[in-house]
């Protein structure tokens, strides 16, 4: 009987199902193209489906789904963030992100840990007190606690650092602080915009955008030429290679930014640990590796080439930080892109050419907006309209000099 159902379940009349669709080829024309198969494109093509009916929609990705950004960063999720225009928008994502599995049908491993950012001096604490606060008269769970919390919670931590490094004098803690498995969030949110009728394209470049009268006409790809009145690029750290073929200036400059990951140790990290006057933030994974990060490399350079440099570094203060893991060994090391904006937020909408839609500008905290990221911007390619988050993201805001200014809201350095 196990043989029988064995060969049943994989035979070639009941195959195995796919997570999302893999169509051919290409249909001559879409209401709507989003360029970009990661976290923030697959969840507007999710929403549009999902919330608006529109599912003639093609999901353009050059490479695989989830191989830029969304599979490149370090998974944290959090929304003490200092500007009001930011709060609302990340704090809406937390809200998404908790209900997501359930929405999704697909366990993400979303755990919520608590976010500490360590005050290492005097000068450091008074601003973690004033992020606390504006963070609390904005509604967003966070409070200041001391080394004696610090270490309740993290008993493996040297709160003294070895006396190699400035002590840990307090905290900012933000409860909420969790992490999710990030390749998951884009394989789900493909599925569930594949079971609408989206169609999503892998190993598909698009190589010019075509624009008639001040609008969109179509999209040259490498396997033919779509007709659609309405484009999302959402491609993050690629962003200026697509705002090129349309000729829209904007103020990004990409960065890379490296991460690496341990072998896989028992679970004794339950927290989320950022120190910005070491540059290292650091988790521990469902599967127990300890995934850490730091700042930006300090160049603007379009490479996702990872630097012994990097790891000789972030090693040496993870060690200040936790002693324990002298003999820890690193698994892997990688890099992805940061788009970076002046003012440490997005940019997302509409733009001055019609039918042309911007997400972009995720720098370092992309990860944490994808639920947010995809139903806003659905909201607004089906009504032609900038959703009410993200009306002070709009690339307009850096003529009209209405900056939205969160890089206090940064995790480390940048």
């Amino acid at each position: 009987m196990p043989h029988r159902l064995l060969k049943f379940a994989f035979s070639k009349e009941y195959p195995e199902p796919r997570m999302f669709n893999t169509p051919e080829t290409l249909k001559p024309e879409y209401d709507v193209v989003i360029i970009g198969g990661g976290g923030h494109g697959l969840a507007a093509a999710y929403y549009l489906a999902k919330e608006h009916g529109i599912t003639n929609v093609a999901v353009l990705e050059q490479g695989y789904i989830g191989g830029g950004g969304t599979g490149r960063n370090t998974s944290i999720i959090r929304s003490n963030y200092l500007t009001p225009e930011g709060a609302r928008f990340y704090q809406t994502s937390v809200d998404l992100f908790q209900d997501l599995s359930r929405d999704l049908n697909l366990n993400l491993f979303y755990s919520e840990r608590g976010h500490f950012t360590l005050a290492h001096s005097p000068a450091s604490l008074r601003t973690q007190r004033w992020r606390a606060e504006v963070n609390q008269h904005l509604g967003i769970n966070s409070r200041l606690v001391g080394p004696e919390f610090i270490k309740e919670q993290i008993p493996e931590i040297d709160l003294s650092c070895g006396g190699h490094q400035p002590p840990i004098h307090g905290a900012l803690y933000h409860p909420p602080g969790a992490i999710a498995r990030h390749d998951a969030v884009a394989w789900g949110y493909a599925r569930g915009a594949s079971q609408r009728g989206v169609e999503i394209h892998q190993k598909t470049a698009v190589t010019d955008i075509e624009i008639r009268d001040g609008a969109i006409a179509g999209v040259h790809t490498d396997k033919g030429f779509i007709k659609t009145k309405k484009v999302l690029s959402a491609v993050a750290g690629w962003t200026t290679h697509i705002t090129r073929m349309v000729g829209l200036r904007t103020p990004l400059v990409i960065h890379p930014l490296q991460a690496l990951v341990t072998e896989p140790v028992k679970p004794w990290l339950n927290a989320i640990v950022v120190s910005a006057s070491l540059h290292v933030y650091v988790s521990q994974s469902s599967r127990g590796e300890l995934v850490a990060g730091a700042s930006l490399d300090p160049y603007e350079l379009i490479s996702m080439r990872s630097t012994l440099d990097f790891a000789e570094g972030l090693g040496g203060h993870m060690l200040e930080l936790f002693p324990c893991l002298g003999e820890a060994k690193v698994l892997r090391q990688w890099a992805g892109l940061c788009d970076m904006t002046p003012d440490f937020s997005p940019i997302m909408g509409t733009t001055p050419i019609k039918g042309f839609y911007i997400d972009s500008g995720w720098g370092t905290w992309g990860f944490k907006a994808t639920p947010v990221s995809g139903m806003t911007m659905a909201s607004t390619l089906a009504r032609d309209e900038d959703h009410e988050l993200i009306r002070a993201f709009n690339l307009s805001r850096f003529e009209q000099f209405e900056l939205v200014g969160e890089k206090g809201a940064a995790s480390v350095g940048h």
